[in-house]
């Protein structure tokens, strides 16, 4: 069994924002994964399905991104997860719209999202699927960008990115983390 967690804030004031990815692409798996029911379970919004022949529970933390990592916890302990069968799917400045990367472990560049869930899990060492929103224009602060709704001109990009990520995950469940870094890295 593997937690897929997808970031964001709850709240519809957030719901068509950068930050928010990890919410889209999680959405997009429920409906592969034949997710029907959503309750509110361990501080997030879970429901459990199937991806690639595997039982998972898809979850978006219901607690602000910066305290995501209670949720993920409470997650992993009601259902017997370890770190190494946890999916994280996130927003990434640091990647061009349109692309994601696929890793396990590493620091959390910035991401309080990701350093909540380091800290309740007491370790680095899971899996993450980040999706590139790129970087804001100009002199726009970070958390602006992230927490801005997307323009009309972005969307089209967001949606591409968050749908690579919905088939990255189930690869990364069926193939393991190298073959998927080689396919969507």
């Amino acid at each position: 069994m593997y937690v897929v967690v997808g970031l964001g804030n709850p709240g519809e004031e957030y719901a068509n924002t950068r930050h928010n990815a990890g919410f889209a692409v999680v959405d997009a798996l429920g409906e592969e994964a034949g997710a029907r029911y959503w309750k509110s379970e361990g501080g997030a919004l879970a429901a459990k399905g199937v991806l690639a022949g595997i039982d998972v529970v898809l979850a978006k933390p219901q607690s602000f991104m910066n305290l995501s990592g209670g949720p993920v916890k409470n997650l992993c302990n009601a259902y017997g997860v370890s770190p190494d069968h946890v999916i994280v799917i996130h927003d990434d400045l640091d990647i061009e719209p349109c692309h994601i990367r696929v890793k396990k472990g590493g620091g959390s560049a910035g991401h309080n999202g990701l350093k909540s869930i380091t800290d309740k899990l007491q370790t680095p060492d899971y899996l993450r699927v980040r999706v590139g929103i790129g970087r804001p224009p100009g002199r726009m602060p970070a958390a602006d960008f992230v927490l801005a709704p997307i323009r009309k001109d972005a969307l089209d990009d967001f949606v591409e990115g968050c749908m690579l990520a919905a088939r990255a995950v189930p690869y990364l469940i069926e193939h393991g983390l190298e073959e998927a870094q080689q396919k969507f890295n």
